[in-house]
């Protein structure tokens, strides 16, 4: 199930924003209604740019979501192939490269080698979920903003800003650009800080 939500802008306006099918529907709106500039539409959560077909209708613009190449999963995609795993359930074999040492304490656990990497992923998961969460949307609004911004005024210096984690360095050097934009930069530059805080309770 797709949990992500995405924002597409049209020129330097944000046009449409939320989960996949809200979002698109709203571009299709604002496409009938006579909009020509441009459409980008980013992953809020990775800042990735993804390309949509839009044209037709509404009806044949989302079914189209079921063929685009980001929207199939690797997990999907791998469950096809025959090959170890138990793809009903959600797991899939794939190949890790490991040192000897590393095999050797695996085969030693009670529980399996594969039971004991899930177990030590679910551990690291839950232990650095802040500072992952922090890093993957501090690098969403540089992508955003490389491609957003990448040529307007304090661009180099407000991405240094932004990885110095220098909020009000970073608010000043962006506050000469489209509101929009701003406003979008300032959410997910938000969001890093919730995670950081997270962290460090």
């Amino acid at each position: 199930m797709n949990t992500k939500t995405y924002t597409a802008f049209a020129g330097d306006a944000c046009i449409a924003s939320g989960e996949l099918t809200a979002m698109l529907l709203g571009v299709k709106a604002c496409l009938d209604g006579g909009e020509n500039r441009p459409v980008l539409v980013f992953e809020d959560q990775t800042g990735m740019q993804i390309d949509f077909n839009l044209r037709g209708t509404a009806e044949e613009v989302l079914a189209n979501i079921t063929m685009h190449p980001h929207f199939v999963s690797a997990d999907t995609a791998s469950a096809r192939k025959e090959g170890p795993g138990r793809p009903k359930l959600g797991v899939v074999g794939r190949e890790v490269s490991l040192l000897p040492r590393h095999w050797e304490w695996l085969n030693q656990q009670p529980s399996g080698a594969s039971a004991a990497i899930r177990r030590l992923v679910d551990e690291a998961r839950k232990r650095n979920a802040g500072k992952d969460g922090a890093r993957q949307a501090r690098d969403a609004a540089a992508k955003f903003m490389w491609t957003m911004a990448g040529n307007r005024p304090g661009f180099e210096e407000a991405s240094r800003a932004l990885y110095a984690r220098d909020r009000e360095r970073f608010d000043a050097l962006t506050a000469a650009w489209p509101k929009d934009i701003r406003e979008y930069l300032g959410r997910r530059v938000t969001e890093a800080e919730r995670f950081e805080e997270k962290q460090t309770e």
